[in-house]
């Protein structure tokens, strides 16, 4: 296996993963930044267990030498050497959101021109708990957003079931760690410490590929009003979600509802109706938790999920995906539980 871009906080995170993975070697470790140096000699952690020498992306070397690469790349440059890597016959998995919509032109107006357009419509969108099966024959996963992960896991069983009316609101609150590792002033601790802020709120990235997988599994339009805030921890994201029904559901019909939907899916728990998540139920996990509520009076479901934004939101994820992909045992290498406290 090949992590390119492995010294972001998804990438190490990845390798954290990886390193435990028993049917896993990873060959391939890259950084532009820090190309020639020892991966310990960045990230210490890692002394000891993985002394890989971090290169510069040489495509053709790593599809010589690994079955699958992780492209742990900025959005907009990922997409150049996807490219490639698929052209050479390696399967990726992209954590970027270069290939997330399937839309060139919806992607051109939230990013940049496309590069590679023809591979939008071949990638498989990574949400493994709704795409299990294409995942499991595709070439090239689009890993999904950290946001998108809770809303959409939160949200599909309603969906599905078509019983949503109106325009959906979304809350969500973020760990630092989602913007990345950067050096960005308002990033820095000053900035975050004590402090809890919105951002980007009804023009963040994520928002349409939120709308196109509800969309997709609504099988028709669906308008939401996403609200991202930052909070000062490092990891975990927590998402309340506001949906109107069609008509009002009973406390046993919505947990049949969603317990019915995510039965057999090992990284998703439903609470009891009318308990909600906690981020540090789900730090250093793989696992989605669900709480959710009929409010009668303001005639609306409440739904709020939790999840670790590095781990399910991003390098867990990838892991589920790759083992589909492989035909492995889905929870491989994921099993491990949250971090308490």
């Amino acid at each position: 296996m090949a992590v390119l871009g492995a010294t972001g906080y998804t990438g190490i995170e990845l390798l954290r993963i990886l390193l435990q993975h028993p049917r896993v070697r990873v060959a391939v470790v890259t950084s532009q930044q820090f190309a020639g140096k020892r991966i310990s000699e960045i990230h210490h952690s890692l002394a000891g267990k993985c002394e890989l020498f971090l290169e510069d992306i040489q495509v053709e070397k790593v599809a010589s030498r690994c079955e699958l690469a992780f492209a742990a790349l900025p959005h907009k440059t990922s997409m150049d050497a996807v490219a490639r890597l698929v052209e050479q016959g390696t399967r990726v998995i992209d954590l970027s959101a270069d290939f997330r919509l399937h839309d060139p032109e919806l992607y051109r107006q939230w990013y940049s021109p496309h590069k590679a357009p023809h591979l939008l419509r071949r990638a498989v969108y990574g949400l493994t708990e709704i795409h299990r099966r294409a995942i499991a024959k595709a070439r090239l996963v689009a890993n999904p957003g950290c946001y998108p992960t809770g809303a959409v896991l939160g949200l599909a069983p309603v969906f599905a079931a078509r019983v949503v009316r109106g325009t959906v609101l979304i809350d969500a609150k973020s760990g630092v760690t989602g913007a990345g590792r950067s050096s960005a002033v308002e990033l820095s601790f000053s900035e975050v410490n004590e402090n809890f802020k919105a951002y980007s709120v009804g023009v963040h990235r994520h928002a349409p590929e939120i709308e196109q997988e509800l969309s997709q599994i609504a099988r028709r339009s669906v308008a939401v009003l996403f609200a991202p805030h930052l909070v000062p921890m490092n990891r975990g994201i927590l998402s309340t979600m506001y949906v109107e029904l069609k008509k009002p559901l009973s406390e046993a019909k919505l947990a049949e509802l969603y317990e019915s939907f995510y039965h057999q899916d090992p990284f998703v728990r439903v609470l009891p109706y009318g308990v909600f998540p906690e981020t540090k139920e789900v730090r250093g996990s793989n696992d989605c938790v669900i709480g959710f509520r009929y409010d009668p009076h303001a005639k609306r479901l409440v739904v709020i999920t939790a999840l670790d934004n590095l781990v399910k939101g991003a390098a867990g994820q990838a892991v589920q995906n790759m083992n589909l992909m492989f035909g492995w045992p889905e929870i491989e290498g994921l099993g491990g539980t949250a971090l308490v406290p």
